[in-house]
């Protein structure tokens, strides 16, 4: 049994979060599968508001969900490594087969859990990258937001703890990982906690030094906050990402966030900036 006490993991895991705002690389997808829309910004919002309310009225769903993270989590991890993040190589894309292993053999360590917790960051990275090259930067930002608020207001009205505590319970036959969400030790994140973190890393991935700079101040704020652990026991972990990307608009020149970061297809259609 993991016997890691609250206070480090949840520092841990908060470091990690800030960390996914780093790993994101520069990318554009092929023009045949970009489809960008300002309304894949709904994604971030949109994905707590359906889990919480799903889990509220059908608590089975959660279920559903434990399995779709087993199935759709290691693929997703593969394609971070592979080719998302910075650094990937193909090689790295085999890499999930040994996490997943552990993470399947010995659950109840911190390296199983490190393992399980590290597949799932991966899986951010690839989905932050993804929604980051088919939304323009404005609606991306306001999607981020957005899913504060919706956190904070769930959190603050007590009405994402319930469906929240279902479906960190729920687990998939034959004692497989748990990959929707992300535990160590004594401290648990959401998987959408970690997804923010990426999607803003995929945001800021065409400036290296205002990512790394967004990384710095998210693990600053992130570990701030979490010293309201000592008066409450439930805390919205996506805002410390929302004020990492409301104090870079506020404290960097003019129109550095204004425009897309992600690299812009070969053959750059003019109406793309309004999509």
């Amino acid at each position: 049994m993991s016997t890691i006490s609250f206070a480090p993991s949840i520092a841990i895991l908060s470091l990690l979060q800030a960390s996914l705002v780093a790993l994101p690389g520069s990318r554009s997808l092929p023009p045949a599968l970009r489809l960008a829309s300002r309304w894949w910004a709904l994604v971030l919002p949109g994905s707590v508001v359906v889990v919480i309310a799903g889990i509220g009225v059908v608590p089975g769903l959660a279920d559903g969900l434990t399995y779709l993270a087993l199935v759709a989590v290691p693929p997703l991890a593969a394609l971070a490594l592979g080719w998302a993040m910075r650094g990937a190589r193909p090689a790295l894309a085999l890499l999930p087969l040994p996490l997943f292993a552990l993470a399947w053999v010995i659950p109840e360590t911190l390296g199983g859990e490190a393992a399980a917790v590290l597949l799932s960051a991966f899986a951010c990275v690839a989905l932050g990258v993804l929604l980051a090259s088919v939304v323009p930067a404005r609606w991306l930002k306001l999607g981020i937001y957005a899913m504060a608020a919706v956190d904070a207001y769930l959190v603050g009205t007590d009405l994402l703890q319930n469906p929240n505590d279902v479906l960190n319970t729920a687990a998939p036959a034959a004692g497989l990982p748990q990959l929707q969400f992300a535990h160590l030790g004594s401290a648990v994140l959401g998987f959408g906690d970690l997804f923010i973190a990426a999607v803003l890393g995929g945001l800021l991935a065409g400036d290296r030094r205002l990512q790394l700079r967004a990384t710095g101040l998210a693990a600053a704020l992130a570990l701030s906050f979490d010293l309201l652990f000592f008066f409450v026991s439930v805390l919205p972990a996506t805002v410390p990402i929302a004020l990492t990307l409301g104090t870079l608009e506020l404290t960097s020149r003019r129109g550095a966030l204004s425009d897309p970061v992600s690299p812009p297809a070969p053959a750059r259609d003019p109406r793309g900036a309004a999509a």
